[in-house]
C-alpha cells in the first residue's frame, strides 16, 4: 500500500457516495422551469394589482403579492407573480425583465426556492 492511500473498501465508501452527490448536482440543472416569478427593484408603492395588472400583458396572472416588512408595514422592494404556465411566465421574463415600472427599473427572473440554512436571519 503507497503512503496516503486508502484501503480499498474504504475508496469504495467514498466513490459510491461522491456518485450519490453527482447525482443530485445534475437533477438540479435539469430540473423545468416553474410558473413563479421574482420580480425586484419594485418602488415601494407599487400594489399587488399594479403587479397583476402588468403581468396580465404576458399572460393569465394566478397571484401576485408584494413582500411587507412585519416591522414596518412598508414593501421590502419585491414580490412574487405566479403565471398559468410555463410558456406565460418565460414570456414575462422576455416582455418586463429589465422595464420601468412606477419610475424604478424592475428585474424579472424564475423564482427560486427560499433557503433553508441557518445562515438566514
Amino acid at each position: 500500500m503507497l503512503s496516503g492511500s486508502y484501503p480499498a473498501p474504504i475508496f469504495k465508501i467514498k466513490f459510491l457516495g461522491a456518485r450519490k452527490t453527482e447525482g443530485k448536482l445534475i437533477s438540479k440543472f435539469i430540473r423545468k422551469m416553474t410558473n413563479k416569478l421574482y420580480v425586484g427593484s419594485l418602488s415601494y408603492e407599487t400594489s399587488e394589482d399594479a403587479l397583476k395588472g402588468l403581468f396580465s400583458q404576458a399572460g393569465t396572472v394566478v397571484s401576485a403579492v408584494v413582500i411587507m416588512d412585519k416591522m414596518s408595514g412598508r414593501s421590502k422592494g419585491f414580490g412574487f407573480v405566479e403565471m398559468s404556465t410555463e410558456d406565460e411566465a418565460k414570456k414575462a421574463i422576455e416582455m418586463f425583465n429589465g422595464k420601468e415600472l412606477e419610475g424604478r427599473t424592475i428585474i424579472v427572473s424564475e423564482a427560486r426556492p427560499m433557503r433553508t440554512d441557518s445562515n438566514r436571519f
